[in-house]
């Protein structure tokens, strides 16, 4: 074959026949099937019908978020599936898909959580039967018990005129969604859809998506483990404090870890502090230029009175990287200075430790910003309450790719950010063939993940089937 260049000379020409894209992303549809999601959802948005409709509504919405995992945008990206029926099925046209979008009011929603709960309860067992084991959050190279959950904003902002869209804290325009991710796994529990000119510590909307977090994890975990709740220093609110603790009274074993605002009182704590002790690093060696202390002793009792009873305080200091935002108290002093409140009891780990699992927090800002390339980063309507119910959708689309992640594949993939599952597995082309009333999806010989891919199948294949 000649080349030009580098590449070789090519004819384009139509007429191809049974060949597909986008084949990985059937994992995504089968396994909505296999963890009863799909069922789940059309008993959710099927309830009170004369007669069944030719698209079911559970079903479009689960075809919709498959197409926000597979990195579709726009409801007009839903072509890539509906041109392909002999893999995906029948999809539902456009207006179809905003028609039903348009009908997810509150109670809606609400029992589309209620069916992505039951999903991921059975998702779990599956796990446990297969990989013998739930993900773990570590630390140190130790695993924490029970789960941690991480609660942060983000701003998403909105290019053109949309219900309840504001003007925000970073001077832009849109929206501020409040959300909860599951630290060990990726899954994303819940989130709430606000103005952007929400506030960044409101304790009512804290509360509201701690406890929608809450109701996604199974009765067996929810009260039979420990739950670790991490923010940042927008979560500190003293009225959310006490509502963690308070969990305690219903039986959760809850604890909090959360950043403080550095205020006057905490200031003279930390000058005032001795016996500063090296900080360490996620790999357990020493953080250069880093330094940790506990402030509890020194904070006062009118500064920890409003906190829950046993509250500790923790300063972690160092030299500021270049283009650290400093305070006028970190200029004078010339370092860095980042305190946390966690009630924690002494014994259950150093000031180090205790010191490096919170900074962990910061993971939950990777898993927003991998959020936003699987829906909660553009929302395509005016209208406030179909944004709602399309972040509904973008959290089931980052919850089935976390399912297919930890229940079908292996290694670094695991791990892998959506964008290289999309250019490796989900967006691969393949070829149907029909031999003996089976039908085969035939992937590339010399793709190098052609036995990650049917691997995934096998073993999507072998799980339980759900009960219904």
């Amino acid at each position: 074959m000649q080349s030009t260049g580098t590449r070789p000379k090519v004819v384009v020409a139509g007429g191809a026949r049974g060949v597909v894209g986008h084949a990985g992303t059937r994992l995504l549809t089968d396994l909505a099937d296999k963890t009863g999601l799909t069922s789940g959802f059309v008993q959710a948005l099927g309830l009170d019908r004369v007669r069944r409709p030719a698209h079911e509504p559970g079903r479009v919405a689960v075809d919709l978020a498959v197409l926000l995992a597979d990195g579709g945008e726009a409801i007009a990206d839903l072509a890539v599936l509906r041109q392909q029926p002999d893999l995906f099925g029948s999809v539902a046209s456009d207006p179809t898909a905003w028609r039903v979008l348009a009908a997810i009011d509150e109670p809606a929603r609400a029992r589309l959580r209620v069916a992505r709960a039951a999903a991921r309860e059975l998702a779990w067992a599956q796990l446990l039967e297969t990989r013998r084991s739930l993900p773990v959050t570590t630390v140190l190279g130790r695993a924490l018990p029970g789960l941690v959950l991480d609660i942060d904003a983000t701003i998403v902002p909105a290019h053109s005129e949309k219900e309840s869209a504001a003007a925000t804290w970073k001077h832009t325009f849109g929206y501020h969604p409040l959300l909860c991710f599951l630290d060990a796994s990726g899954e994303a529990l819940s989130g709430m859809l606000r103005p952007g000119n929400a506030g960044s510590n409101t304790a009512a909307d804290h509360i509201t998506v701690l406890g929608q977090a809450l109701q996604q994890i199974p009765d067996a975990y929810r009260y039979g483990s420990p739950i670790l709740v991490r923010c940042d220093s927008a979560g500190s609110s003293h009225e959310f404090l006490a509502h963690i603790r308070g969990l305690r009274e219903h039986g959760m074993h809850t604890q909090f870890s959360v950043g403080v605002a550095i205020t006057e009182p905490v200031r003279a704590a930390i000058t005032a502090a001795k016996g500063w002790v090296p900080a360490l690093d996620g790999d357990g060696s020493l953080r250069d230029g880093a330094e940790v202390v506990e402030l509890t002793d020194l904070a006062g009792i009118g500064l920890l009175a409003s906190f829950p009873a046993g509250t500790r305080l923790i300063c972690r200091r160092e030299r500021p990287h270049p283009g650290a935002q400093l305070s006028l108290f970190d200029q004078v002093n010339g370092l860095r200075h980042q305190v946390f409140a966690t009630d924690t009891p002494h014994g259950q780990g150093s000031i180090q430790f205790l010191e490096v699992r919170h900074r962990c927090h910061a993971r939950v800002e990777d898993r927003i910003r991998t959020g936003k390339t699987t829906g909660f980063g553009r929302f395509p309507s005016r209208q406030f309450a179909i944004n709602q119910a399309w972040l509904e959708l973008a959290l089931t689309g980052i919850d089935l790719l976390a399912w297919t992640q930890h229940l079908l594949l292996d290694g670094a993939m695991i791990l892998a950010e959506p964008k290289k599952l999309r250019y490796r597995l989900l967006h691969v082309a393949a070829k149907l063939t029909r031999t003996a009333r089976t039908t085969t999806l035939r992937i590339a010989a010399d793709w190098p993940w052609t036995d990650t891919l049917i691997t995934a199948f096998r073993r999507l294949a072998a799980l339980p089937e759900p009960v219904t």
